[in-house]
């Protein structure tokens, strides 16, 4: 499976994209800027928090993340751009099954999450272009 143009310079797997998008949709509920705990990343994926705690240690060393000893996760610029980067793609996707295919909500969101790691920022900016002279809009959460 390809990855976007900027993950594959960071040398992000598919796992790194869906923890940086978790965190900003965790961030997005929460207070900006005060950190995310890991259990929460952790239950929002269902995965382990030992699972949380690797992925972490990658991304702060790729300068994503910021997290002091057992504390909270910060996104650095560079984290917080790519995570809604991936975010956006996700609702872009989403938002062209539902409204233009007349796919389920619940597959859509699952199909779009498999979709947004696999098309190239260049196809995505000529998507986007696309809907956009088609009058479609991303629909927040």
């Amino acid at each position: 499976m390809d990855t976007t143009d900027i993950s594959r310079e960071l040398h992000l797997t598919v796992a790194n994209e869906d923890y940086l998008e978790c965190m900003v949709r965790l961030e997005r509920e929460g207070a900006q800027g005060e950190g995310i705990r890991s259990v929460d990343i952790a239950q929002q994926l269902n995965v382990s928090k030992a699972s949380v705690n690797k992925a972490v240690t990658v991304l702060k060393e790729q300068g994503l993340v910021e997290q002091s000893h057992y504390g909270k996760v910060v996104l650095t610029d560079a984290g917080r751009a790519q995570g809604n980067a991936v975010w956006y793609r996700h609702r872009l996707l989403r938002t062209f099954l539902i409204q233009e295919l007349g796919v389920p909500f619940e597959r859509a969101d699952s199909e779009a999450c498999m979709m947004e790691h696999a098309v190239s920022e260049d196809t995505m900016q000529r998507w986007l272009s696309y809907l956009e002279n088609q009058g479609i809009e991303v629909v927040e959460d």
